[in-house]
């Protein structure tokens, strides 16, 4: 494997690293607006603290794949033609999320706003979901043939360990725009936010129990690269307990990044154990190389330059946007019973 073709694994999964980080909090308080929310303020309350964000973070999931595509073009094809359908999903999910933002501001009726506000909770709830199920199914190993080819069943897709992952990353999302929010908002209901975490967080530690155990049984992770795979282990779980007694303690700030790290430490216990496979293959005859997956080396030389060129442009936007954003919310802002 040439240094391009491995850098360019690391930032596809960089970028989906980021993409869970920075959309997972919005995720979460999309399913706030239901689990948490007292009624139709609060609703539009969280939904405006996520309003100027949500569209950009959607953008890296877009980059993840256009990047994939671009340079390991036999992985693009494996895992979205085996994967279609749950891909579709996610995509279905996403876009009842987008318009639901969009049609909740513009609502004439209480019952409208009502339709669409549920909207939004029901994408910000299946995506998550079911993106977690495609990670946590396609690393068991699935039927594919020397060419590539994915016949991804459905016990291949629905099982314990992908299950587990879909509610997993659905858990940490959910906990991460709780964090979010106590950022975001008043005194009172931040203070409310981290106290609703702290209590969830109980059901946290055996989830990843039990992850933990479906991962060694069902992946050969723990065998391969037993180093990196236990120590990536002893991040998630350690960004965990920090995560807790920052929200035990109030500490929103501590809470968020450490909730976030937990959605990366994800990201990254996957793509260390495929590495330096793209996709594993059942029994692992015909599983998929980088090194064979990936374009040219001519294309990969094009695209780190044009990824050393426009990525501190994109990082200075997103830092800004956040920045000029700060400012925290209550159902007293004049702005908070507009358009979100």
């Amino acid at each position: 494997m040439s240094v391009l073709q491995g850098l360019w694994f690391f930032v596809i999964a960089l970028l989906f690293a980021v993409f869970l980080f920075l959309d997972g909090l919005d995720f979460g308080v999309g399913m706030a607006t239901r689990f948490i929310a007292e009624g139709s303020e609060d609703r539009r309350l969280y939904m405006r603290a996520i309003g100027p964000h949500w569209d950009g973070n959607e953008v890296w999931l877009i980059t993840a794949g256009g990047a994939m595509f671009a340079a390991f073009p036999l992985w693009y094809a494996s895992l979205f033609s085996g994967y279609y359908l749950l891909l579709f999903l996610v995509l279905v999910a996403l876009i009842l999320r987008g318009v639901s933002f969009e049609f909740s501001a513009h609502a004439l009726t209480r019952r409208e706003r009502n339709v669409w506000q549920w909207t939004n909770f029901v994408g910000c709830l299946a995506a998550p979901f079911f993106l977690g199920m495609m990670l946590t199914s396609l690393i068991q190993g699935v039927p594919m043939d020397k060419d590539g080819n994915v016949w991804a069943g459905f016990t291949d897709v629905f099982n314990w360990l992908s299950v587990v992952g879909g509610v997993a990353v659905v858990f940490f999302c959910f906990v991460h725009g709780l964090h979010f929010l106590s950022l975001k908002l008043d005194a009172n209901r931040s203070r409310h936010m981290l106290n609703t975490s702290r209590k969830l967080y109980w059901i946290a530690y055996p989830a990843l129990v039990v992850f933990v155990v479906l991962a060694f049984f069902l992946t050969d992770f723990y065998r391969l690269r037993p180093i990196t795979s236990w120590l990536i282990t002893v991040i998630i779980l350690a960004a965990t307990v920090v995560a807790h007694l920052a929200a035990t303690n109030h500490r929103g700030g501590v809470a968020f990044v450490a909730s976030g790290l937990t959605l990366v430490g994800v990201i990254a216990f996957i793509f260390n154990g495929m590495f330096p496979r793209v996709m594993v293959s059942r029994g692992g005859m015909h599983d998929l190389m980088a090194a064979s997956a990936s374009a040219s080396p001519y294309t990969l030389r094009i695209m780190t330059v044009v990824l050393v060129v426009l990525l501190p442009t994109v990082l200075a936007y997103f830092i800004w946007s956040y920045v000029i954003q700060r400012k925290r919310l209550s159902v007293s802002d004049e702005k908070a019973s507009q358009a979100y």
